[in-house]
């Protein structure tokens, strides 16, 4: 393909003006389609990318990276003695104790459903940064005896609840009266909220101090387990197996890619659907390659057969529009992967323009939260889509080589 001769003519075809001006439009669309199908697919990956570290950074900022609890969902007195080993662990930087279970938050006539979890706050901030997404109070606020609680600043707006507001927590466990079976409640003020960007928890999560969850939910001198934080919260799958191994075969260690399955799960989905969807771009235009070179290979039938005549052979003729059109192909890919990486580098900075410019929020804070539009270029992406691109269209080009290399020089200068 690559020889000299084949090589020098098929790029002198691409360089030609053709008689055909029909032929020069398909190609010029062909390299054009190709192009904005790199592009497309660089940007929009790293957009998705960019979304995902968006995430995972505030899921890893608001949740442990493993959890060690019992075989029935708690630890009992001794657990400061476990809290000790998982420490002394070389993978873990970080322990603090909790208890959560789901409750009822009421105010007047407004419910909520909310997950309560009960933390030391001189502890806490050793295995979560939810100090510093506190808007009003701080985590010392919490104190034992005192009933405080912090909200998320959706579920306070949801409540209509502020700093000094009392909140009803309703239980799921009962408690037997005379006048019959009844939930357990107990009166809680409101002494902060915090904002972590992230729906899950600004919407769902209440937090308290330990020994008043204990206390509500009949749980003094155990705890629900313990909370982790990892050296390598990437490495937490393989470290939470070491861990259950280390610590013995009566507890269970979960790490937060377990517990967030499902949203890992779904943008594999979404990110498998758009680079499907996205390369039927450059399909499209390695088929108009297709079409290109075939009416190539028809305008040139004579051209062919003289070079046969001179000696030229079939794969001599194979490598001319394979030269032909993959120099299409490979210009159309490197344009496309100059505007992708350019575009996806500059994403966060060319979308506040655009807004600026239209004078409104592509992503309302009132809707999203995560209002930036963000980008992660991950150069392995931009190699196997670049990749992609030219295989698709060598591949283009295979069958209207050959369909020239079958040229027979007396068919085709019969009527010359």
């Amino acid at each position: 393909m690559f020889h000299p001769l084949p090589a020098f003519i098929g790029l002198r075809y691409v360089r030609a003006r053709r008689r055909n001006g029909f032929i020069s439009f398909i190609s010029l669309s062909s390299l054009l389609g190709i192009g904005l199908g790199v592009t497309a697919l660089i940007t929009v990956l790293s957009v998705m990318n960019g979304f995902e570290r968006e995430v995972r950074d505030r899921i890893l900022s608001m949740t442990a990276h493993a959890t060690v609890s019992g075989l029935d969902g708690t630890l009992g007195s001794d657990w400061r003695e476990l809290e000790q080993r998982a420490s002394r662990a070389p993978e873990v930087v970080g322990v603090a104790p909790y208890i959560q279970r789901e409750v009822m938050l009421t105010r007047s006539n407004l419910v909520r459903g909310a997950v309560l979890r009960g933390l030391l706050p001189d502890e806490e901030p050793e295995v979560s940064d939810i100090d510093g997404f506190m808007r009003i109070g701080t985590l010392r606020d919490l104190r034992s005896g005192q009933f405080g609680i912090i909200l998320g600043v959706g579920l306070a707006r949801a409540l209509g609840a502020g700093v000094g507001t009392k909140i009803t927590v309703v239980s799921p466990q009962t408690t037997v009266t005379p006048a019959g079976v009844a939930p357990r409640l107990k009166r809680f003020t409101v002494v902060g909220i915090f904002q972590a960007d992230h729906g899950q928890y600004d919407g769902g999560v209440a937090l308290v101090h330990l020994e008043d969850a204990a206390r509500l939910f009949r749980q003094e001198g155990s705890i629900g387990g313990l909370r982790l934080k990892l050296v390598e919260p990437m490495r937490a799958a393989i470290t939470s197996r070491e861990l259950a191994t280390r610590l013995g075969g009566s507890y269970w260690v979960v790490d937060w890619t377990q517990l967030n399955a499902n949203w890992f799960r779904a943008l594999r989905l979404e990110k498998t659907m758009m680079f499907l969807i996205l390369t039927l771009i450059i399909a499209v235009a390695a088929f108009n390659i297709v079409s290109t070179l075939i009416m190539v290979v028809t305008d040139k039938r004579s051209d062919i057969a003289i070079l046969r005549t001179l000696g030229a052979t079939p794969r001599a003729i194979l490598g001319i529009f394979m030269v032909q059109g993959a120099f299409i192909g490979v210009l159309g890919t490197l344009l496309g992967l100059a505007g992708g990486v350019a575009l996806a580098s500059n994403v966060e900075t060319l979308v506040p323009r655009l807004e600026s410019l239209l004078g409104g929020k592509i992503l309302p804070d009132d809707i999203y939260y995560i209002t930036e539009v963000p980008s992660e270029l991950r150069w392995a992406d931009v190699g196997w889509i670049t990749a992609l691109a030219f295989i698709l269209t060598v591949l283009a080009t295979l069958y209207p080589a050959w369909r020239g290399s079958r040229t027979q020089p007396v068919e085709a200068l019969r009527h010359e």
